[in-house]
Formats: structure tokens, sequence, C-alpha cells
């Protein structure tokens, strides 16, 4: 609820303080004295867009302040956290415009953006008139009126949830299809190479491992010759002969030695001992050396048949059995394809049918809230003098999608037999005023929390009429927050605050100012708004009469 706004240098708005109350505020005055420029000034604090021009002349800065109280559960309360501010039962917006046109916005003391300011004004104030600011006359919005006005929001979830698992599905089903086609160009291929790695089964290490053995047999008939030729030095023959005639010699004198023969004799023990593990080593070389002739042959086909399919697919020899293993998945995955495929369109088919379902039960509860919506209009028209008028919502086929498979639209015929249509193509001037008026009470039952601003919506009727709009005024406003700017004493009457604004010359500088009127002020001015410029005494009567209603 508006508690306070407070506007500095804006237009020809000096200085201007006003505290509104809860019900039903009014606020009159001549054309031209400002009422305008107060509304220009509450729209700019709360971000709307408008004109650019608002800083009074020679003024450093254009600067206004609306505080709001927010009851528990308020949503602006959501929007309050969600941007990370703080979040308590008193809200203070405050902006400032230079005449540059810089604009710099603070809620709470936080600095903050025009769409913050803007989030929070679609659930704080709601400004309606004969242009209909907030979407009434245009189609596009009536499926979310009615779905608010029906209580829908979870018949309404269920369906965007369906459609995002049915175009999710679809997709999935697509993205499954198309790869499934560019793996079928390539069957062959994988068929192909598949079975020539699965036949070859190549190992990481092979190649270095038959490379290596295909040059050990290479030279192996030379290395024969010169082992067995070390052998035979080692041998009997050789040093072990010589080291094994000079053991025994020395045994015959060691004893005569006196110990002096005891380190040379355990070195060639030593020596003996090597040699012996020598020739055991290069004997056991030698038998590695002995292999079938066909081994070599066969090492060098599986090294050559390695190398080519490595060249072949453009890989290293040790990438052989990833590349087969890759290879394989694939030709799997071609294999498991239509098996994926079926599985894909059993899912795609259950996404559409819980859509389907979806979008009918949602269908349903509009077409109950249609009627609901017609009759509870019925019922607004008839106290605003249009008792012979027929609202209707109508509703039509359109294509699937997250809102569902409706389109709505509200229309309305002004006398019986005519034809119905748009309200925006039907309506005259004041018909439209009361359908609008009459809409807007019926769309917004229940809501609390919302300040609701009618700007000259009783353009175009009076007499009874008038005073019918204004009863619905005020009864739109118990319980929470109206204003109502006017020219109608009707309405002006049935205001519990009121408000004059009016505009004033000072050394040549125009100025506006608003007034809370007393009880004597509201008598003299709802005069004025019945006679004009002249206030008589019978019109001083008249406003009496008014303001006992």
């Amino acid at each position: 609820m508006l508690r306070h706004l407070d506007i500095r240098d804006m237009l020809i708005i000096d200085r201007l303080e006003l505290a509104f109350q809860p019900g039903l505020n009014v606020l009159t005055g001549e054309t031209g004295a400002g009422k305008s420029i107060l509304l220009d000034s509450l729209g700019f604090v709360l971000g709307w867009r408008g004109r650019a021009d608002l800083v009074r002349t020679g003024a450093v800065q254009g600067e206004v302040v609306a505080e709001f109280d927010l009851p528990d559960g308020h949503p602006a309360l959501a929007v309050l956290q969600e941007a990370g501010l703080p979040a308590t039962d008193e809200l203070i917006l405050r902006r400032i415009n230079t005449p540059e046109g810089r604009k710099t916005a603070w809620v709470n003391d936080r600095r903050v953006s025009g769409e913050v300011l803007r989030a929070l004004s679609d659930v704080l104030v709601e400004l309606h008139g004969q242009q209909d600011d907030k979407g009434l006359l245009d189609p596009k919005n009536h499926r979310e009126m009615l779905d608010e006005f029906g209580g829908l929001h979870r018949l309404r979830a269920d369906v965007a949830t369906a459609w995002t698992t049915k175009r999710t599905a679809a997709k999935a089903l697509s993205v499954a299809e198309q790869r499934l086609a560019a793996m079928r160009e390539e069957e062959d291929f994988l068929r192909h190479a598949v079975a020539e790695l699965t036949k070859l089964a190549p190992e990481p290490g092979e190649e270095a491992e038959l490379d290596a053995k295909r040059r050990l047999m290479q030279a192996a008939e030379k290395m024969r010759e010169d082992l067995a030729q070390a052998i035979a030095a080692l041998g009997v023959n050789g040093a072990e002969g010589a080291m094994s005639d000079a053991s025994r010699w020395l045994d015959g004198v060691v004893e005569h030695a006196e110990g002096r023969l005891e380190l040379p004799m355990a070195a060639l023990e030593r020596a003996l001992v090597e040699l012996g593990e020598a020739q055991a080593g290069i004997a056991s070389f030698a038998e590695r050396l002995e292999f079938d002739p066909s081994e070599l042959e066969m090492a060098e086909e599986r090294l050559f048949a390695l190398r080519g399919l490595a060249r072949k697919h453009n890989v290293l020899a040790d990438d052989l059995a990833g590349l087969a293993e890759t290879l394989g998945d694939r030709l799997a995955a071609l294999d498991g394809g239509e098996a994926e495929i079926a599985g894909l369109m059993r899912a795609r088919d259950a996404a559409n049918a819980t859509y389907a379902e979806a979008a009918e039960k949602l269908t349903a509860a509009r077409a109950t809230a249609a009627l609901k919506l017609d009759k509870a209009m019925g019922a607004e028209l008839a106290p605003l003098k249009m008792d012979r008028a027929v609202f209707e919502t109508r509703r039509d086929e359109a294509p699937a999608g997250p809102d569902g498979t409706d389109t709505i639209t509200f229309t309305v015929a002004t006398n019986p037999g005519a034809p119905s249509g748009p309200l925006n193509r039907i309506a005259s001037g004041g018909e439209l005023s009361r359908f609008l008026l009459a809409l807007k009470v019926c769309l917004t039952s229940g809501q609390t929390g919302l300040t609701m601003i009618f700007d000259e919506i009783d353009r175009g009727v009076g007499g009874a009429t008038a005073d019918a709009v204004g009863r619905r005024l005020a009864a739109l406003a118990e319980g929470g927050q109206v204003l109502v700017v006017t020219h109608s004493p009707q309405v002006a009457a049935l205001g519990a605050h009121h408000w004059r604004v009016a505009k004033s010359v000072e050394k040549g500088v125009t100025f506006s100012r608003v007034d809370p009127l007393s009880d004597a002020e509201r008598v003299d001015e709802v005069a004025r708004m019945v006679a004009g410029d002249t206030i008589t005494e019978a019109a001083r009567d008249a406003a009496r009469e008014l303001l006992k209603r």
C-alpha cells in the first residue's frame, strides 16, 4: 500500500509531500492543474518508461521518493529477495533524474536498476485508464487474466512442465535419428574396419616387441658364431682349463707359502665362479637364438600388418587397440540404434499423451472459469447501468504451446441483438470505461496489497452512471487502496480521502500543489465540480447531498 509520495523539482512541482490512506483516495482539480504530472512522477519512481523531460526548469535534479507498507506474504518481498535486497515490511523507492536524462534509483538505500523497479512496480501499483495501460484491451493478455481469475496456476504449471517434457522427448528422438542416419552412412566402413581389427587383434606395445624380436632373429646367425667362439674361449680348452690348471699348480705350493697365497687363491676361486656364471649366461642367450626360420617370417608379416593398418587409419600402431574399441562401440550403437529409436518413440508418445491430458484439463478449467467470469461481469455491469450489455469470454483453438491449446478473447455486445466483438472496437468511450472498471473489479477480487490507480476512468459518463462508477470504485477500495483522478462530482463525493490539485503562478513561475481537503473544503471542491468556476449556494447544497451518501 502506498503511504507517502515525496516529489521534488519535477516539471511544475517544486516540493510536494503526500500521505495516502487505505480506501478510496480521490484527486480532483482543473484540467492542466498537474494531476498527470503527479502520475508521471509516481511512474518515474516505479521505473515506468515515460516522458524524459521531467526535471523542473533550473533545477539541478528531480527526485521522487515513494514509501510502501508490505504485509506478510506480499509478492514484492519475493522480488526483493531475488534481487538480493533487504526485505522488510517497509519499502522505500527513491529515484533521481538530471536535466541530461541520467537516472539513478535506490531501493531501501541500495542502488538498483530500472528493471528491479519495474519488477517491483508490477506487484505494487496498477495504473488504469481509458487508454488501458495494463493491457485489459489486448487479447494477448486475456488468457493469463482468465487463468489468474480462475486460480489455474497449478494447471498452467502442469501444462508448461508437460510441454517441456514433450519438447525434450521430441528433440532427443530427432537427435538419435540423425545420429543413426549418420552412422548408417558409414556402416560398410565400420563393419569392414571392425572385422579387420578384430581379426588382427592388435595389442598396445606389440609393435616395439615384434620389431626387437625381428632384429634379434635377423642378427642371430652371426651372433651364434661369435657366441660359439666365446664359449670355446671360456671353456675347458680355454680360460676355464687354464684357470683350473693354475689352481692345481698353486695347491702344490700353498702349504710352503706360509699364508702368502691365501688371497690370490681366494681371488682365483671367485674368478672361477664368475667365469661359470658368464658361461651359463652366454649359453642361455645362445639357446634363445635357436628358432624355427618360419618364426622370422611370421614376425615380419605381423609387424608389416600392424604398420599397414596403422597407416590406413592414420594412427600409431599402439593406438590400434583403442581404435578397435571405439569403432566397435560405434558399430554396437548402430546395431542397437533401432531399439534406441523405438524406446525414444515410446517416450515421445507418452510425453505427447501427458501434454494432451494436461492441456485438456486446463481447457476444461478455463471453460469453467470463463462461465464464472461472464456471470461475475453480468453482476458488475448491472449496477453500472449496462444491464442490457453482454460480456462473453470466448475460447478458440490455438497451436499447442507451453500455455495450452486455447486463445481467450474478452468480447462484448452493448445491446441485445447487436453483434459481439472485442472491447475496444465495440464499446464507446463511456461504455468502455464501465466495461474496464467491471472487468477490473472481477479480475482483482481477492487480491491484496495492490494499489490501483484509475486515471479519469469515469470520463464520458455522468449522473446516475457516474454515481454507479463511483460506488464500484469505493467497493473495489474496501480492504485495499484505490487512487482515482476524476472530474466527476459523483465519484469525488464517494472518496474516503480527498486531495485537490491546483496550479498557481509566483513571480512568473508556475507551480502545482496538492492539498488534502477538510470536510468544508470538500464541499466547495465538489460544488466547483458541479457548477464550474462560480460556486453558488445551490451548488454547495448539491455537493452536501452528494457527500452525505
